[in-house]
């Protein structure tokens, strides 16, 4: 029995009830890493491993829940919506959010599962919060627009659950169109859709199942470096806001000799703007192998320049630039662990697979797991 099955029949076992169905996207990045909370683009996409949701609402004010996966159950009650430490939050964050906006959900059951892997940097916390907001929308007929569904996502990770998480994740899981990556401009929230012409290519993920301490302590450590570069050039240019006001010129002139480090921050974050739109024109134009050197040279400046990758990271990108198959390769995240996404023509894919897991063991002895994606449509409905 296939997940959607097992979750409508959990459902009807539990509530006497048949449910509405809801698919709630993971998310990759194909480039524009760690530039959101500089002002900058990103170029993210909704993927085929998703969050999935049974729901329909109670006669009462009652909150009955459902992980299927973890084999747990929450209940509560809509006067009671407080923190509990638990995966329960996910979902009563975004409860409380909708009640603080002024909207009015009642109470409901909720059976919910996935198929995102745990712990691969996938979104899957922006999945079901989305998910659960997008249910709430339809069952109680509140009539929210997807932007306003996504910020209250946003708001519930930030103030219910307590992960100052940035909206990227949320707006790549709610937004996402099939065939096409969104790029968002971090600053106004505009967007546009790029065409991601993949026949023949294959978006694979590999995880490298690490993850370095370093990771929150050093986000925020680059965060601080990119403010400092900042308030020193706003010493000579006051009208700059953040790094995506500024420019290699400026950085070259001003920073370069006299602090290398906070130079090197900053230039990471003004070269992976331009390699993010110079990105964006080569899908335009169809050229995918363009896109993926592009990639490449992202990896190289995270690595590098802003330092937030790791031996295990740089491991899986030189083993994938190592085969011709191989169009592009980078880490993926806030860095110091977790995947790499690589684009990969698929009659090379069985090569790469076979390479990158005993060439992987051989220099690490650990396993690195493979995810092969597709870039599907956001959060939606399954039945009528």
């Amino acid at each position: 029995m296939d997940l959607l099955s097992q979750l409508t029949t959990t459902f009807q076992d539990a509530f006497q009830a048949d449910p509405l169905l809801i698919c709630s996207p993971g998310r990759v990045n194909l480039i524009g890493e760690h530039t959101d909370y500089n002002e900058g683009f990103v170029l993210p996409a909704a993927i085929d491993k998703a969050i999935y949701l049974a729901v329909g609402p109670r006669s009462d004010n009652e909150l009955h829940f459902v992980a299927y996966d973890l084999n747990k159950t929450y209940q509560g009650t809509l006067n009671r919506l407080e923190p509990t430490h638990t995966w329960a939050d996910y979902l009563l964050g975004v409860v409380a959010q909708f009640r603080l906006a002024g909207h009015e959900p009642g109470g409901f059951n909720c059976v919910f599962g996935g198929t995102i892997p745990m712990g691969s940097g996938l979104s899957s916390s922006a999945a079901l919060e989305n998910g659960v907001g997008f249910a709430l929308n339809e069952v109680f007929s509140l009539g929210l627009d997807r932007i306003t569904m996504l910020k209250l996502s946003q708001r519930a990770e930030n103030e219910f659950v307590g992960a100052k998480v940035g909206i990227m994740d949320m707006f790549a899981s709610m937004m996402g169109k099939a065939d096409h990556v969104i790029k968002l401009d971090c600053r106004s929230l505009d967007y546009t859709y790029a065409p991601l012409q993949m026949e023949g290519i294959s978006i694979v993920l590999c995880d490298s199942r690490v993850k370095h301490s370093l990771v929150t302590s050093e986000y925020n450590t680059r965060r601080s470096e990119c403010e400092a570069g900042v308030r020193f050039l706003q010493t000579f240019y006051p009208d700059i806001k953040s790094l995506r006001d500024v420019t290699m010129p400026m950085l070259d002139r001003h920073l370069r000799d006299t602090d290398p480090l906070i130079y090197r921050r900053c230039a990471y974050v003004v070269q992976e703007n331009q390699r993010l739109l110079d990105g964006v024109a080569a899908l335009e134009a169809g050229d995918v192998a363009q896109f993926g050197q592009l990639m490449y040279g992202s990896h190289e400046g995270l690595s590098h320049w802003y330092e937030v990758s790791c031996p295990e990271l740089d491991i899986l990108v030189d083993i994938a630039h190592q085969q011709t198959g191989v169009l592009g390769a980078r880490m993926m995240g806030g860095g110091f662990g977790g995947c790499t996404i690589n684009l990969v023509r698929e009659n090379a894919l069985d090569d790469f697979t076979d390479l990158i897991t005993k060439q992987y063991k051989a220099q690490t002895g650990k396993d690195a797991y493979l995810h092969v994606c597709k870039i599907q449509n956001g959060t939606h409905r399954i039945n009528p």
